[in-house]
């Protein structure tokens, strides 16, 4: 069975009522972690993966695709798992398979899945877009109406990261990690009351809500229109805030996230 894994959420992929994409395989029996490293042994896969990473010529881009889509259908095949994870964090999180980094792709379902580095939250964060389902799984880096904390991360990187996201086309889904809209929501309309757009948008989610139905995914489009994390340019935020016109783009956008952080 396919199952989904966004960071440590879990969520599926849907287009109508099928589960089109995921994150890993689910082994069955006793051999799965005989099937994983007989997987790594015939394709030397992490070797490949690795000596791709730290060379800083990209000649064997090409070749990590060919593995990856041949490593995504023998494990399929075998009915094994695969943790995918952050190159940048695959010495922190325990279990890591096949660490992949910005601009690197995975066929899984069918689909083809875009690895894109978003740190800010934590320093090794990733996103992964599934550009055929126009759907994206932005974890900690983008929620609805907000964006994650800065554990780890500087206002300039997650500025970057929101940014590259924003670059997307609008009719993209945003899958985030949490259900965080109707609160983000009050401190959306606090510093920008006369967004009516963002006001019919609070409207639908408190609705949703009511009645024990999620508010995720969102569109890019919706979220370019009402998120304040995406909406630094607007005067009104800038003046509820006091932050300057002068303010660099990661200024404001650090000082919209710290009043998050005392609202």
């Amino acid at each position: 069975m396919l199952s989904t894994r966004v960071c440590i959420s879990a969520i599926s992929l849907v287009s109508g009522p099928t589960v089109v994409g995921a994150f890993s395989l689910w082994g069955k029996g006793e051999n799965v972690a005989n099937k994983k490293q007989h997987l790594c042994n015939m394709k030397t896969f992490p070797l490949h993966i690795q000596r791709g990473h730290r060379e800083s010529s990209h000649l064997h881009l090409s070749g990590r695709r060919h593995l990856h889509s041949r490593m995504s259908t023998v494990a399929s095949s075998l009915q094994i798992e695969l943790v995918i994870g952050p190159f940048a964090d695959k010495d922190r999180i325990p279990g890591i398979d096949l660490a992949l980094s910005d601009g690197e792709k995975w066929m899984f379902g069918g689909q083809e899945m875009c690895v894109l580095d978003t740190p800010g939250h934590t320093r090794g964060h990733v996103s992964f877009y599934f550009p055929d389902s126009k759907a994206i799984f932005t974890g900690d880096t983008l929620f609805c109406l907000g964006c994650g904390k800065l554990f780890e991360g500087s206002p300039e990187q997650m500025w970057s990261s929101l940014s590259k996201i924003a670059s997307l086309p609008d009719y993209v889904r945003i899958f985030c990690g949490h259900e965080y809209t109707v609160s983000n929501a009050k401190f959306a309309l606090s510093v920008e009351p006369g967004n009516n757009e963002l006001r019919s948008y609070v409207a639908h989610a408190v609705e949703h809500r009511n009645k024990g139905l999620p508010t995720v995914p969102s569109t890019l489009a919706e979220e370019k229109s009402c998120n304040p994390f995406l909406r630094i340019f607007s005067a009104e935020i800038r003046g509820s805030l006091n932050i300057p016109e002068t303010a660099s783009e990661a200024e404001a956008l650090g000082r919209i996230r710290k009043a998050k952080d005392m609202f």
